[in-house]
């Protein structure tokens, strides 16, 4: 049995100041910060880095490493459990995307072996490019379809009708995408949307989405797109003044739902954080703290 003090003696000071900041906070490191954690620190609803749910099993998994009694082992396991059910919500829904079965573009989509490039005879390479491009557009048609078929029926013609080329339709302006790591086979993926600007503060023929594009086998965004689309009428073969008003609506609403979505799953992260800290005061960050070391006590 190692006491944390005795264990703290042993290492030298700037180990020991790195291990209490590690587990002390998800976002910006403390700059002087050694020593034990606070009790009570401050904390407010926030966003997340792609590290968080990583660091929330780790912190889970020190407090086990101290001991903890069976209510205690409970309550790490149903954290654990949320993290597992929930982790794609906590991380896109944070940032603002609505992540409900009837919004979501695309959920546990299958990446199959022919969208990868192979770099050599025998090596295995990563999911091309241009690959993640079809997967926004994908997306992209489906979260158009989900409005007219889930959400604003009443419009469903007109919503199925944006991608085609008849009437009113939709037109990629231009795309930009942010690579964050090389995806590979095998592996699936969901796909996220959300509006960048709050369409009803003015008069527009265009409107910008934002895709968040995750990993299931990483569990963190494998890419994000910018997508700036221009609103068509085909028949006068121009843009469009202003939003259609069955789209000017549907947007009002939808930028309402994102800044909720926000606020709600950014005060969740914030409960998570807080019941990982309770554990965290009661097992190894306490002065009397010894590590279980099991089969290795003497």
């Amino acid at each position: 049995m190692i006491s944390r003090t005795t264990l703290q003696r042993q290492l030298p000071g700037s180990v020991s100041s790195l291990c209490a900041r590690r587990f002390q906070s998800t976002s910006a490191p403390a700059q002087n910060a050694p020593g034990p954690l606070p009790q009570n620190p401050a904390a407010r609803p926030h966003a997340i880095d792609p590290r968080w749910l990583t660091m929330m099993k780790r912190r889970l998994g020190r407090c086990m490493m101290f001991g903890l009694k069976p209510t205690q082992v409970e309550e790490a396991g149903k954290i654990l459990q949320q993290l597992a059910r929930d982790w794609r919500e906590v991380i896109a829904g944070s940032e603002g995307f609505l992540t409900d079965e009837k919004r979501r573009s695309l959920y546990r989509h299958n990446v199959v072996w022919g969208e990868m490039d192979v770099t050599c005879l025998g090596c295995h390479g990563h999911v091309n490019n241009v690959t993640y491009v079809r997967y926004a557009e994908s997306a992209r048609v489906n979260w158009t379809r989900n409005i007219g078929n889930y959400i604003d029926q009443a419009h469903k013609k007109e919503w199925l009708g944006l991608v085609s080329s008849v009437g009113i339709g939709l037109i990629l302006r231009s795309i930009k995408v942010d690579y964050k790591f090389p995806m590979k086979f095998p592996d699936k993926i969901t796909v996220y949307q959300k509006l960048v600007h709050d369409s009803s503060l003015a008069s527009q023929s265009a409107f910008q989405l934002q895709v968040m594009i995750l990993s299931e086998a990483r569990q963190r965004p494998a890419a994000r797109c910018h997508e700036d689309i221009v609103i068509y009428d085909y028949k006068k073969n121009q843009k469009t003044p202003e939003l259609p008003p069955f789209i000017f609506e549907q947007f009002k609403t939808i930028w309402e739902l994102q800044e909720k979505a926000k606020q709600d799953w950014q005060q969740h992260i914030l409960e998570i954080e807080d019941r990982v800290r309770v554990l965290e005061t009661e097992s190894w960050d306490r002065a009397d703290a010894v590590e279980d070391t099991g089969s290795a006590k003497q």
